[in-house]
């Protein structure tokens, strides 16, 4: 999720606003201003064509080697790329020309589909180098988009832009999935896939477009410092040792069902257009949590919120150990849908809240979101590493689904972790 680069200009303020307002922003809903609004929509477009063909590749890439191991190598692949992207693109960010790397990362991703369209069947081959070339396309794409969302919002309206950008992503999870799935089907497999690949090259294009209307807030004169998250971490007391242990259970989870759900889907269901009609139906449910949670969540239950959220998410997997079938997954995915807001949008909003509460930590805003990425990126090599374990050893669905409770209850840990965080005062100690 967000953030962009140069802002701040020296003396500490940032065009149109001041780092002492993000420190003692109140959470009253302020309206998104303009740029809120550009940044929601090219964001969407970006979430569309990802959903559009996403959703697919790790489907396309099964059927062609009927391999467990692939789908894992392909996305330790785009996951360890991504941290290192996200790393180096920092420098250019902090010191440049945010912009450049948030069109690279889009130009990027839609270079990644078109290798797919152009390889074929033949991708299965590559798995590993187009594993690597989607995560440079994240990297260069997320570290930019991060900074400009640190940028253009504040504490006071933080939760209401990820609300909003949490229905963003439901309704591209409704319409595209649920599109790709219909053409794939009536097209017969690989005209479709081929299909929507050329879609997503396309709305990729326009989303570049779009975000030559994104302003780039000037460069503050300030050097990157490489390795500051390091230094943070070292820090006794330092708030950021908790909330990087919360990141990285957050990336535990992420690292296997971000890829795992869609996969299992196809493979219970040998249909492509049953993944479709998955992602419509939970991206609805999802559209209407995110919407209720994003108006209703407030600083003083923001605490008992996450908690109900991350006992939930995990609880809803249990039907799964009766049996793996479309019914039981589609139970687990409206269960994940309705309850993932209330974890999602408060452990968001918070770690950059932490960036910046103070001064200092708001210029050093790159570095700090190198930091977070730096333990979702620990994190989700941790989850996928386990699947890579446990695949290795045996494929059986009590197997597939004991891996998937097990990483599924793991941000329980990270709500303690951030609990401190989570009082209405809004405070960091």
């Amino acid at each position: 999720m967000k953030q962009s680069h140069h802002g701040v200009k020296t003396g500490g303020r940032m065009p149109g606003r001041s780092v002492g307002r993000e420190v003692q922003g109140s959470r009253q809903g302020r309206a998104l201003d303009s740029q809120a609004i550009l940044l929601l929509t090219v964001q969407g477009l970006f979430g569309v064509a990802s959903a559009l063909s996403g959703t697919f590749i790790p489907v396309y890439l099964w059927k062609a080697s009927q391999s467990f191991m692939l789908i894992g190598w392909y996305t330790l692949g785009q996951y360890i790329t991504s941290g290192i992207t996200f790393w180096l693109a920092g420098k250019w960010v902090k010191e440049h020309h945010k912009m450049y790397s948030l069109r690279l990362g889009i130009v990027l991703s839609g270079a990644f589909y078109f290798m797919v369209l152009m390889l074929g069947q033949q991708a299965k081959t590559y798995g590993i180098p187009l594993g690597m070339l989607s995560g440079m396309a994240m990297g260069f794409y997320w570290m930019a988009y991060n900074v400009v969302y640190f940028e253009i919002t504040e504490p006071d309206n933080r939760d209401r832009f990820n609300g909003t950008a949490g229905i963003l992503g439901a309704l591209s999870g409704i319409i595209a999935p649920w599109v790709s799935g219909f053409l794939i089907t009536t097209l017969h497999g690989e005209r479709g896939y081929k299909l929507i690949f050329t879609i997503s090259l396309v709305i990729f294009g326009l989303a570049v477009v779009g975000s030559f209307w994104l302003k780039n807030r000037g460069v503050i004169g300030e050097k990157y410092k490489w390795f500051l998250g390091i230094e943070e971490l070292k820090q006794k007391g330092n708030p950021w040792r908790r909330m990087f242990g919360a990141i990285v259970t957050q990336g535990v989870r992420e690292g296997v069902f971000m890829f795992l759900i869609g996969l299992v889907i196809y493979i219970a269901t040998k249909n492509e257009g049953k993944l479709g009609n998955f992602s419509l139906i939970t991206s609805l449910v999802a559209l209407i949590s995110f919407w209720f949670v994003g108006k209703r969540l407030k600083p003083g239950n923001r605490r008992i919120a996450m908690l109900a959220g991350t006992i939930m998410i995990g609880l809803i997997i249990l039907p799964l150990f009766y049996k793996v079938s479309y019914s039981t997954l589609l139970i687990f995915g409206i269960g994940t849908s309705l309850f993932i807001p209330l974890y999602i949008i408060p452990m968001t909003s918070r770690v950059f809240d932490l960036i910046g509460h103070s001064e200092e930590s708001a210029v050093n805003r790159e570095e700090l979101i190198v930091l977070r990425e730096a333990g979702l990126i620990i994190g989700r090599v941790i989850g996928l590493a386990a699947y890579l374990i446990v695949v290795s050893q045996t494929q059986t669905p009590a197997a597939i689904v004991t891996l998937m409770f097990c990483v599924g209850i793991v941000p329980i840990a990270g709500w303690f972790f951030i609990r401190p965080f989570l009082t209405a005062n809004n405070k960091f100690r």
